[in-house]
This record gives C-alpha cells, structure tokens and sequence, in this order.
C-alpha cells in the first residue's frame, strides 16, 4: 500500500521521525514563548542558552563523570541561573523601553554565546553514551524506534503538559479557552 506514492513503511517511518523532532523544537519554543509572555522581551539567546544547556549536560557526562540522570537535572538548572544573571544584569535595564533593544541585546549575546562555544569545541556535535535504561529499540512494525528518541517524545509531552497543565486547565473549567494576555 502508498500513501502519496510512498510505500506506507516509509511514510510512517518519516511521521515518526518527524514527532521526534518535533519533541525538540516543541521544548524549544515553549521555553521561548514563556519568556517572551513573561518579560515581553523577545529573546534571540534563547537557542544560544539552549545549546549552553546542551555543552553542560555534556561537559558533566565526559568530563566531570556525572551520570546522564544527574545531568538531566543539574543542565537545566544551571541554564536558569545564567538566565537569571542575564535578566538581572542586563535585561531588567530595558523593561519599558523600546522591544527592539531587548532583542538587539539578546541577540548580541546568542553572537557570544556561540562564537565562545565554536572556538573552543568546533562545529561538529558531540557524542556522549546512551544510558543503559534507554538503550535498545522497540520495533513498531514499519520501523525500529531507538529507545532514546521515544524517551524524547515522552520527556517533552510531560514538560508540555507540566506548563500547560496550570496555566490553562483552570480556565478551561470556566469555559473559557486559555488565551495568551494582551
């Protein structure tokens, strides 16, 4: 059987490939989407910050010996306390001042961030060790779905869900749609 001219195998295959990485960008955008209704700034660090996250939780795998558990943890919450500093030492100088000195700023920043980090580690990306509880496949008949990637898809809807969940379930109960503030 094809879906679109593609063997339906294939076509799954590309729809699950696709949920996974849709799972990264959703984590991505979230964060970005809390900030700016937030801070009303529109943060152009926010990937720099996330690829900080990112060499954090490597950095403490292969250097410092810490396990991926703890990493997974501890990256997050190192990123935060960067965010905070940033917010406090340069961002809270432009509430109430013009959008586009907030994203000229965090754009500066996003510049810094990654020229540090491609000096010091180049452009390639960096491996690390799959976890013994998540290695493996599970085969789901038109694919073999890595362990890890579902473990992705899973991590992100509980994060989606977790921010969602208290901002607008309680306006759903009222009848009303949650709706960003103006």
């Amino acid at each position: 059987m094809e879906i679109f001219g593609i063997p339906h195998q294939a076509f799954l295959g590309q729809l699950m490939l696709g949920l996974v990485n849709g799972a990264f960008y959703a984590m991505l955008s979230l964060g970005l989407a809390v900030i700016f209704g937030l801070l009303d700034i529109v943060n152009f660090a926010h990937g720099a910050l996330y690829m900080v996250g990112a060499f954090a939780a490597w950095i403490m795998l292969e250097k410092w010996g810490v396990s991926y558990w703890w990493s997974l943890l501890l990256a997050p919450l190192m990123v935060g306390a960067l965010g905070v500093v940033i917010e406090r030492a340069f961002l809270k100088r432009l509430y109430g001042l013009d959008p586009l000195y907030g994203l000229l700023l965090t754009f500066g920043l996003a510049l810094i961030f990654e020229g540090i980090f491609r000096d010091q580690y180049g452009v390639s990306g960096q491996s690390y060790p799959v976890p013994d509880a998540l290695s493996g496949a599970t085969n789901l008949g038109f694919m073999v779905l890595p362990n890890y990637r579902a473990w992705v898809v899973l991590a992100s809807l509980v994060v989606c869900l977790g921010t969602w969940a208290p901002t607008c379930a309680p306006a759903r109960r009222t009848r009303s749609w949650c709706r960003p503030s103006a």
